[in-house]
């Protein structure tokens, strides 16, 4: 399918016809830009459009899929033609459309995870909430692009990609606590037990000793099951 042919057709048929640009925008609803940008060949009429325009500028759709006037005898040969051109072309803007859609997920994905870093104290339990919710976008527009692939090597790569991902987060929020002193986003249990704060992480535990008061410190170290007695004693 051949844009600029098609738009030069176009641009041909609607001067025969003593249509402006504009004219012809107004009779089919749509802007004088579209019209320019069809002659130009930057871009096709869309297919609802067809008709409309072939009613307009008295000519087949056959013969506008072919940017010419067809004689009888060429007249299917080109018929044929113009349909595997238009699924191909169909098939194209809705692959492009995909694709689209895909990195704008991915993209918007990520802003949600990393704005629910940024933006929620590390005590509210929303910035894990909406950082896990961002990473679920963020994989939807994934799983899209890697729709191609055999569903086994997608599966894999997913999971590959979701652990990352997942990965990353809990490792931002270790450094967060390690070098800001801030409590972990992604804990299962908060216990406060005198002047301790204990936090439990899938992966370490976090010990805010003397919390609020002036000589107040923290502690992280490897998962363990501490007891109230341990915890009152901790910061002794």
């Amino acid at each position: 399918m051949n844009q600029e042919q098609i738009g030069k057709f176009i641009a041909e048929c609607r001067k025969n016809k003593k249509l402006t640009q504009s004219d012809l925008a107004n009779l089919l609803g749509v802007t004088d830009r579209s019209v320019s940008n069809w002659e130009t060949g930057k871009n096709m009429p869309d297919l609802s459009l067809f008709k409309p325009l072939c009613e307009i500028l008295e000519i087949s759709i056959n013969e506008l899929l072919s940017g010419e006037k067809l004689k009888r005898a060429e007249y299917q040969d080109k018929l044929e033609e113009n349909i595997v051109n238009t699924i191909d072309y169909s098939t194209k803007r809705i692959t492009k459309y995909n694709q689209v859609i895909s990195l704008i997920l991915i993209i918007f994905g990520f802003f949600i995870s990393l704005s629910a870093l940024m933006i929620f104290p590390s005590e509210s339990s929303w910035g894990s909430i909406y950082s896990v919710f961002g990473i679920i976008i963020f994989m939807v527009g994934i799983a899209r692009i890697l729709n191609a692939i055999k569903w086994q090597v997608r599966l894999i790569l997913l999971g590959l990609i979701f652990g990352l991902a997942i990965g990353i987060l809990l490792f931002t929020d270790y450094l967060n606590v390690k070098f800001h002193h801030e409590a972990p986003m992604f804990r299962m249990i908060t216990t406060t037990t005198g002047s301790v704060i204990y936090y439990d992480t899938p992966f370490y535990d976090v010990y805010r000793c003397n919390f609020d008061e002036p000589n107040e410190y923290w502690v992280i170290e490897k998962n363990s099951k501490p007891t109230t007695n341990d915890l009152i004693n901790y910061c002794k």
